[in-house]
């Protein structure tokens, strides 16, 4: 459908301008025309839409979500039919969209199927870039199997869960990865460091050597993609980051050092400062384990610190929530509390060009502009002067669009 949206403010967030009286032309799924303060004009088979002044800005990029992460209570979800957490994981995904999420990156657990049902349209959800199952050592962050009197080992085997491969030495975090990507994973992941949702690995635990992640990076490269890696300490940081990582996922425990490491290699940070908020409000009483919950404290007063680190040293610095299960509904709450360590409009070029880039998809998300997919949002009210008209389930969202088509319109 082709659509043109006036009398629209532009938030051009490279620069920080507001635009007043801009338009944009979209045909098909992409934008072909920005006219900047000016009204565009276009033939009579397009629908037209007054935005009446409100703010037009990209949609949002969450670059690290879980969606099929469907309850807090993780013994539960471990017994969860595929089919359940399937149904659930659509619902989650439509409410990301409804709040403005255009394109989100599945950090792990998402199934192929899943991925399918979106791009057949049986889901109306964001654009989502998989990482299919997480890659954990024994007793690493993913490893979600309780300890046993009795195990059953065998140098040749990987153990695998919907959510994550155990595997362990090089060769086979290689067969793992190769796995993933074969099933059409865009990106890997890995555990490189301790965690708060798992049983058996302290926060400050080191995860995988140097020559085990450098396998799941080259894998990666084989195909043209990257690998991202979950750690909170310095050393387990700076091993992944000399490894070849893309992104470091939450970071806490960052210092001064190991955010220079991180500069040093381009590497990004993708905090989630929302997720310790959410898991230390409805933890309890949603059945989060709780030996987890007493690992939270270790990290839920750092983000903040390790945000502040990352940027003295010149990394740059994306936008996450890793939410799980009942707290989804929390997702915009992430631009809240970021907002109190960096300005509003840093915060929406987290979430918008920085996370772009981080995913490779510079110029076709995370941006009004021609030739990028049409992921645009109306917004009553001005997000630099109250990034909280973007808080919430999208109340203040009259207009959502996801590559051309319209999801939401609250405008007569």
């Amino acid at each position: 459908m082709d659509l043109l949206v006036t009398n629209a403010t532009l938030l051009d967030l490279e620069s920080g301008e507001r635009i007043e009286g801009s338009s944009v032309r979209v045909e098909g799924r992409r934008i072909v025309e920005v006219g900047r303060g000016e009204r565009l004009r276009a033939g009579d088979e397009v629908t037209r839409i007054d935005a009446g002044g409100r703010t037009l800005l990209p949609g949002l990029i969450d670059a690290h979500v879980h969606a099929a992460l469907t309850t807090m209570d993780l013994a539960a979800l471990g017994r969860r039919p595929p089919t359940r957490i399937g149904i659930e994981a659509k619902a989650i995904l439509e409410g990301m969209l409804r709040r403005g999420f255009t394109t989100v990156r599945d950090a792990g657990g998402l199934d192929r199927g899943i991925a399918e049902a979106l791009e057949a349209g049986l889901i109306t959800g964001p654009r989502v870039l998989r990482s299919g199952r997480v890659l954990s050592q024994t007793g690493g962050h993913g490893d979600t199997v309780p300890v046993g009197d009795e195990p059953h080992l065998c140098a040749c085997r990987i153990r695998s869960t919907g959510f994550a491969h155990v595997a362990d030495g090089p060769d086979a975090v290689r067969r793992a990865a190769r796995e993933e990507l074969k099933g059409g994973a865009h990106q890997i992941k890995v555990m490189a460091g301790g965690g708060v949702a798992t049983p058996t690995d302290p926060i400050d635990m080191v995860q995988y050597t140097r020559a085990e992640i450098e396998a799941a990076v080259e894998e990666a490269a084989a195909r043209r993609t990257y690998a991202f890696a979950h750690a909170y300490v310095p050393d387990a940081i700076v091993r992944a980051v000399e490894a070849g990582v893309r992104s470091i996922e939450h970071g806490n425990l960052l210092d001064a050092e190991a955010a220079r490491v991180m500069a040093a290699h381009g590497c990004y940070l993708v905090p989630t400062l929302v997720t310790y908020d959410a898991i230390a409000a409805f933890g309890r009483q949603l059945g989060f384990p709780a030996g987890s919950l007493r690992k939270l404290d270790e990290v839920i007063d750092a983000g903040a610190r390790a945000i502040e680190l990352a940027l003295d040293a010149g990394v740059r610095v994306g936008f996450g929530t890793d939410l799980l299960g009942e707290t989804h509904d929390q997702q915009s709450r992430e631009l809240e509390l970021r907002a109190r360590v960096q300005p509003p409009l840093d915060v929406l070029r987290s979430a918008t060009l920085v996370n772009a880039e981080l995913l490779g998809l510079a110029g076709e998300v995370g941006v009004v502009a021609p030739g990028a997919s049409a992921d645009l949002l109306l917004v009553d009210g001005d997000p630099l002067a109250d990034i909280g008209v973007l808080v919430g389930p999208g109340d203040h969202l009259d207009l959502v669009v996801r590559a051309g088509e319209v999801v939401v319109h609250r405008l007569a």
